[in-house]
């Protein structure tokens, strides 16, 4: 599950992460969420994380996208997802922040916070990028031929 705060809006992004999921072979759903513009940076982080913690499904794995997260390889996303999978975790949420990023309250919950590096990635790239790491991390653990590194 990917629990993103704003909306896709723009045809040629939508196209790109749906052409992405298609391939995923698990469940997986996208859960949007209405930016809190009117408010202060930080009241708008606090709002936004309730909204994204709110929305996790019980006894989800959380990994928190964030720029100050761990930077990991394709490999060992996949490795960390599969483990996930191995032991029995019901879903896997993925959280992806508004403009003034997650509050502690959503970083408290991760089980992981992860890093797609240190520069900052708008948020509609950043579905995008985990879309594909998705896809990747499918292909890596069924040794499908699509990751070749």
């Amino acid at each position: 599950m990917i629990l993103a705060i704003g909306r896709m809006q723009q045809d040629s992004t939508k196209a790109i992460y749906s052409e992405y999921m298609r391939r995923v072979p698990w469940a997986h759903e996208l859960k949007e969420f209405k930016e809190s513009r009117p408010l202060n940076r930080l009241e708008r982080s606090e709002k936004e994380s309730r909204m994204l913690v709110n929305a996790i499904p019980t006894n989800s794995k959380v990994v928190a996208l964030h720029q100050d997260g761990k930077m990991l390889s394709s490999n060992e996303f996949a490795v960390k997802i599969g483990a996930w999978c191995d032991l029995g975790a019901p879903c896997i949420s993925f959280l992806i922040g508004g403009a003034e990023g997650h509050s502690s309250l959503v970083l408290k919950r991760a089980d992981l916070i992860l890093s797609f590096g240190p520069m900052v990635w708008p948020h509609l790239m950043a579905r995008v990028m985990l879309s594909e790491q998705l896809w990747r991390s499918a292909a890596i653990l069924t040794g499908h031929p699509y990751h070749r590194a």
